[in-house]
């Protein structure tokens, strides 16, 4: 009974071990290695452990996962994502998935994916855990002063935003869905695409840490 009841904890350890080794974690909390701007690379920094998001000019900058790729972005299709993040005060910005680093206008706007809104501003109506534009929530659910926690799950067509445990949005994208033509990228692609964090404009400043990705079936 007793080297049963071994095996079981061997097993159960070895277990946790292959599951948290299934997280890769995404920034270092020491420098910007593995991420690349495709504007204004000042706009991003590490400050105090944290990946800062500012931007330096009037377009918009982000900043994507590379990884150890000399050219281009690492792809994720079906995957969660989580992050610890805060703001100060009035800060807009967002997470972007299955994107690339392509525009559609002059402010730099990226052309293709899904932006996870991080929002406290009075300015913008779209508000912390909306899936901007296509699910918009009018009110935060959090004091984005203070570290909250934002988890991302992608899986086919499917996509969950939740903000400290709570679910916010469970969007499914029809088949054949039809956007506006200035919001015509706004889908996921069959290869999946790139995260990417948003330096929104020069008065919003957003702090990221422990940003780690599970790759999903």
């Amino acid at each position: 009974m007793r080297g049963i009841v071994s095996l079981f904890f061997v097993i159960a350890a070895t277990t946790n071990v292959a599951q948290a080794e299934d997280w890769q974690p995404l920034f270092n909390g020491k420098d910007l290695t593995g991420w690349q701007a495709n504007n204004d690379p000042e706009s991003f920094t590490v400050v105090d452990g944290a990946l800062c998001t500012r931007a330096l000019s009037n377009t918009k900058a982000h900043l994507f996962y590379v990884g150890d790729l000399n050219e281009g972005f690492v792809k994720f299709k079906n995957f969660e994502l989580e992050a610890t993040v805060r703001a100060e005060p009035e800060s807009n910005g967002g997470i972007f998935v299955h994107c690339d680093m392509s525009t559609r206008d002059a402010v730099k706007h990226l052309a293709k994916g899904y932006e996870v809104q991080l929002n406290s501003s009075a300015k913008e109506a779209r508000k912390t855990g909306s899936l901007y534009f296509i699910v918009d929530r009018a009110e935060s659910p959090v004091d984005e002063t203070k570290w909250f926690t934002i988890r991302i799950v992608v899986g086919d067509m499917r996509i969950t935003i939740a903000v400290n445990g709570q679910e916010l949005v469970d969007y499914t994208e029809p088949p054949d869905v039809d956007r506006p033509p200035q919001r015509a990228g706004r889908r996921f692609s069959a290869e999946g695409g790139a995260i990417a964090l948003q330096a929104h404009d020069a008065n919003s400043v957003w702090y990221f840490k422990d940003i780690r990705v599970k790759r999903l079936p």
